[in-house]
């Protein structure tokens, strides 16, 4: 059964970078038919996706956090992560990874992690 497991801290100070990793397991990031992801949640506000990355290690970002967000991988643990920098208490919200299962077009995020907080404040 896949699993993905978000991790880092739950607390930020402005200006610094946010880091996040998502540990997946029970399937591998590098399979070819499904992207990773991740996705936030403000309080009181939708979803955001912030980004994705492909099983061939090319990445895409939300283009309102392009300047801001990258996201990378380590396929020997099996683990992508994601840094966000010049956090303000705006970014504070539920941080998720995701897999999204991709043939030629999107079928949508089949997995989800539990999700993680995390609070921008000094």
């Amino acid at each position: 059964q896949v699993q993905l497991q978000e991790s880092g801290p739950g607390l930020v100070k402005p200006a610094q970078t946010l880091s996040l990793t998502c540990t997946v397991s029970g399937g591998s990031i590098t399979d070819s038919v499904y992207a990773w992801n991740w996705i936030r949640q403000s309080p009181g506000k939708g979803l955001e996706w912030m980004g994705v990355i492909n099983y061939d290690g090319s990445a895409y970002y939300a283009p309102s956090l392009k300047s801001r967000t990258s996201i990378s991988r380590d396929t020997s643990k099996n683990q992508f992560s994601l840094q966000l920098s010049s956090v303000t208490p705006e970014d504070t919200a539920v941080y998720y990874c995701t897999r999204e299962r991709f043939l030629g077009y999107s079928y949508g995020m089949d997995y989800w992690g539990k999700g993680t907080l995390v609070t921008v404040s000094s």
